[in-house]
């Protein structure tokens, strides 16, 4: 059997036998980038039914058909961890999107904070980036992008039932984040990360999110991080102990 050239994602439920038809920008990356043929193989997955071998039966100028013929991953879905960030520059936030993907999170939900500087986000383009990330690390599902919050609202309608690891650079204790959150790996089932904007949050917005009965106050080192890279090393780092 010829091996698959790639996977993509569909967003619609995959059955034996169905016939998709992929379109724009995923017909564009098939037919001009990968520069399929008739017969290729191409592995499809919905984030529902989990992942599934394809044919391509049609190239056209509008379109790739593809027909269905079997299952051959089962749906595994992604752990339960949540990322929650004050929006940032569309460059370094399309890469912290794509890497807290890969970790493997469930939920990113963009923050308003007081300092946050970028207020216009473009949650289409961020969902695009998840599913890109998804299709090249061999994920079955696409974390879910939830609409931009402001953080009080955030933390008043927060569950119960969820760790929020607040990364704060000006958390005074010696204890790295592994550390700290190691003792806690068997109190809770649902974690989440709060990465506040470049310049921090304010004295007010810190008091509320610590008020939370759910947040954990973590230090990630002596050195202050950019925010996509403060995303990554916390998400790596609550995946290993957590798992």
């Amino acid at each position: 059997m010829q091996k698959p050239k790639t996977r993509i994602f569909v967003s619609k439920s995959i059955s034996s036998n169905l016939i998709i038809y992929v379109k724009d920008k995923q017909h564009h990356f098939l037919k001009n980038v990968m520069r399929i043929k008739i017969n290729d193989e191409i592995n499809v997955f919905d984030g529902i039914s989990g992942e599934w071998n394809s044919k391509v039966i049609s190239i056209s100028r509008e379109n790739t058909a593809l027909r269905v013929i079997e299952n051959i991953k089962k749906m595994q879905s992604s752990s339960d961890l949540w990322l929650i960030f004050a929006p940032i520059k569309q460059n370094p936030m399309s890469i912290a999107i794509q890497k807290a993907t890969e970790i493997g999170v469930s939920k990113i939900i963009p923050c308003f904070t007081e300092y946050t500087n970028f207020k216009k986000i473009n949650l289409k383009n961020l969902h695009q980036n998840a599913i890109e990330a998804s299709e090249q690390s061999q994920r079955l599902d696409v974390p879910n992008i939830e609409k931009e919050v402001d953080l009080k609202s955030l933390l008043q309608n927060w569950p119960k039932d969820r760790k929020l690891i607040y990364c704060d650079e000006k958390n005074t204790d010696k204890k790295s984040i592994i550390e700290t959150i190691t003792p806690l790996k068997h109190t809770a089932n649902k974690w989440s990360v709060l990465i506040g904007p470049e310049g921090g949050f304010s004295e007010t917005e810190q008091d509320l999110i610590l008020k939370n009965n759910n947040v954990v106050s973590v230090s990630l080192g002596n050195t202050v991080l950019r925010s996509d890279t403060a995303i990554t090393v916390a998400l790596f780092c609550i995946k290993q102990i957590t798992e």
